[in-house]
């Protein structure tokens, strides 16, 4: 699978978290630590199913405000490699199906790094139309939210 970024259809963030590896693969694994850090707070994130293998069903919903929770991510895993990659897209759905509204493609490497684990989430559109879109939804203020949530549960966990 190749996971080289292309400019024109690709959003990235990365940030060195201060946690071991292992620290960071488990906030993302763990459905309970997953649900602290998945959506800005204060939304709150509830995990469905995470399915952690190539075809496993990938289904959170988001309340905000307190209000009802409702659809966030509906997806599929593509690959899982242990402390290394995960990737998902909301292009198909658990089991291979076809998802009625494909949008993305995430691919989220994690590498040791001299301070902890070097994090990047790359997020692969199937056009610059929609590359766009994402990035005026608020792209980088809100997968950058994220991902501090996710460097900040980590590193407390590494304590």
């Amino acid at each position: 699978m190749n996971s080289a970024t292309h400019p024109d259809l690709d959003l990235t963030i990365s940030r060195i978290i201060s946690a071991p590896r292992s620290v960071v693969w488990g906030a993302w694994t763990d459905k309970a630590s997953f649900e602290q850090w998945w959506v800005p707070a204060p939304a709150a994130c509830k995990v469905l199913e995470m399915d952690l293998r190539p075809g496993g069903s990938f289904l959170t919903q988001i309340s905000e405000n307190g209000g009802e929770f409702m659809p966030h991510i509906s997806g599929c895993f593509l690959a899982i490699d242990e402390l290394e990659r995960i990737v998902f897209t909301n292009s198909l759905v658990g089991g291979w199906r076809p998802a009625e509204d494909p949008f993305m493609t995430a691919i989220i490497t994690l590498k040791d790094h001299p301070e902890g684990t070097e994090y990047v989430a790359n997020v692969m559109h199937r056009n610059n139309a929609d590359r766009n879109m994402h990035k005026e939804m608020g792209f980088y203020d809100g997968w950058g939210t994220v991902t501090r949530q996710l460097a900040e549960l980590a590193e407390q966990q590494a304590l």
